[in-house]
């Protein structure tokens, strides 16, 4: 009786909301699946698109998982992890985003019946890391390796990865066109690791063929002045000087105050200013460069007397495109024109301004180093070139990674395939619950070719079982088979040049387990409910101590009137 009437223990403010155990377990895998269907349909070459109009009114359309996951508001604490991991692999890979947020779902969609059934979740967890462990062994074990290969070997089999990452998106049409594009800007940059090296321009109107690759630096034409179209537009081997200051005639900015005692002095304080912007401009001429690029302002004086000299200038350069110029014409950004000498001068075999749709554009190629790129992309409405922009940075950084990484593994579902074959297969030589486990994490891998062949509307259950057949023979020759999204039926991946890196799989396979092992060792959830209302609060206080002050007359800091 004693113990009945002790009082209760009150831990957490009022108002906190805390679910714990399986509900809640079941309730965070339910929101996972349901991110997962969200993308689903994204998968593969017949993947479709979304269409995400959001708060701003701004209308996005794409089939790039992290691109999808960004843009999806997703307030669920556990289904944000999802969110995470697609970010990671985007940034890590550039491809596989959707690839892992399905086999996260996936994975998670087949422990629910276990956590149902009252399996601890660590025993899962357990079981979870070991069929992963061994996926990336099997992985590593079956790819292949492009390294010692020649030059144009590499280039075809580099274009191949491109053109498997570029088969699922928007631009999937023309892929080959791409993909060769893409392998150009990549081996233009060399090992350079820094991405902004490739510049991607947007230039509306034409057709995805009048996209071009410039082996250099393109921009398009900056604002100018009067005297502008004077200038020559064209050079052979010219000097480049590049400039971060102003070529302005700047009238004292301070509040300065002068006394003068003879009205002719004020003269010559306006011919100070004048000397001083004609000084700067005598001395980029006599550096010898026919071209000056600034970062900051070229004024309307000094544009009309570099075309009276027959050299060209921009002002106002974009801070990026600046920095592709400095790096392919082997120039240095000076701060001062004082004492400009050769060695700081960038130079290139062309210089020229084209018209390209409704823009000009001042394209440097045949650069020195050769360290840059620029791909200038055309289409119609401006969704369809930012997604095409997108696909391009998921092919690009795959270009990289299989050069860095030079292996390769099949697609369309094979390797996946392969793995579920090898971990069915230990699964039996284990006693105890992890064979169910591992049997379990097995038949997630097999949701890449099941959603491939759905989402091109073909018999998944059909094409599925075909592939099993293939993968259990003794021999080992179906290893490399996967779907065939031509036919709906099923086909050497390899041989048909279905490739992707290794590194796409494994990061992949990693994050997707990483991510369910996560989500499973969560058993309870805490609310505070401070965290909703935070800004309500800090409003309403903000009121009510601005209301305190006021009411007492000025308040604190008021003016007197």
């Amino acid at each position: 009786m004693a113990s009945m009437m002790q009082p209760q223990i009150i831990l957490l403010k009022e108002g906190t909301d805390t679910s714990q155990g399986k509900p809640q377990l079941i309730s965070n895998i339910n929101a996972c699946m349901a991110v997962a269907d969200v993308v689903r349909t994204t998968l593969g070459p017949r993947g479709m698109d979304k269409l995400i109009h959001d708060d701003r009114g701004v209308t996005t359309i794409s089939n790039d998982g992290a691109t999808i996951m960004k843009l999806l508001d997703i307030v669920h604490p556990a289904a944000k992890i999802l969110v995470d991991i697609a970010k990671s692999q985007d940034s890590e890979v550039g491809d596989g985003t959707t690839s892992v947020v399905l086999l996260a779902g996936e994975f998670l969609r087949e422990a629910k019946p276990f956590i149902e059934d009252g399996v601890h979740p660590q025993n899962l967890i357990r079981s979870y890391r070991t069929a992963a462990s061994m996926a990336i062994e099997k992985v590593q074990e079956l790819a292949v390796s492009i390294e010692g290969k020649s030059l144009d070997e590499k280039r075809n089999l580099l274009a191949k990865c491109a053109a498997t990452t570029l088969s699922s998106k928007l631009i999937g049409g023309e892929k080959d066109f791409f993909a060769k594009m893409v392998v150009d800007a990549v081996i233009a940059i060399g090992n350079d690791d820094r991405l902004n090296m490739i510049g991607i321009k947007k230039v509306p109107g034409g057709t995805m063929r009048d996209s071009f690759l410039v082996n250099g630096v393109a921009f398009k034409k900056t604002f100018s002045y009067a005297g502008f179209e004077q200038q020559p537009k064209k050079f052979l081997n010219p000097k480049i000087l590049l400039l971060n200051i102003e070529l302005e005639l700047k009238s004292e900015k301070e509040n300065a105050e002068i006394r003068l005692s003879d009205p002719l002095q004020y003269q010559s304080i306006v011919d100070a200013e004048w000397n001083i912007i004609y000084d700067k401009l005598d001395k980029c001429v006599k550096s010898g460069a026919k071209i000056v690029l600034s970062r900051l302002a070229i004024g309307d004086l000094a544009t009309q007397y570099f075309a009276d000299r027959d050299i060209f200038c921009a002002g106002r350069v974009a801070e990026d495109d600046l920095n592709r110029v400095t790096a392919a014409t082997g120039g240095t950004v000076q701060t001062s024109v004082n004492n400009v000498i050769d060695e700081v001068l960038g130079t290139c075999e062309v210089f020229e301004e084209k018209q390209v749709g409704n823009e000009r554009f001042n394209i440097f190629s045949g650069c020195p180093s050769g360290l840059t790129a620029t791909i200038v992309l055309r289409g119609g409405a401006d969704q369809f070139i930012e997604e095409a922009e997108r696909s391009l940075h998921d092919a690009i950084m795959i270009v990289r990674r299989a050069m860095k990484n030079s292996t390769v593994v099949a697609g369309g579902g094979a390797i996946d395939m392969e793995i579920s074959r090898h971990l069915w297969q230990h699964a039996r030589k284990i006693a105890g619950k992890s064979q169910l486990f591992i049997n379990a994490f097995a038949k997630a891998l097999e949701v890449i070719p099941r959603q491939l062949c759905d989402n091109a509307g073909f018999d998944a259950t059909d094409v599925l079982n075909k592939l099993r057949q293939k993968h259990a023979l003794p021999s080992g020759e179906g290893a490399l088979y996967g779907v065939d999204i031509n036919t709906g039926g099923i086909c050497d991946s390899f041989a048909n040049f279905v490739w992707e890196p290794a590194v796409v799989k494994i990061n992949a396979i990693n994050a997707a387990a990483e991510a369910a092992c996560l989500i499973l060792s969560v058993d309870e959830t805490v609310k505070n409910p401070k965290s909703e209302s935070a800004q309500g609060d800090a409003a309403a206080m903000g009121r009510g101590r601005g209301g305190g002050g006021m009411r007492g007359g000025r308040g604190r800091g008021m003016r007197r009137r």
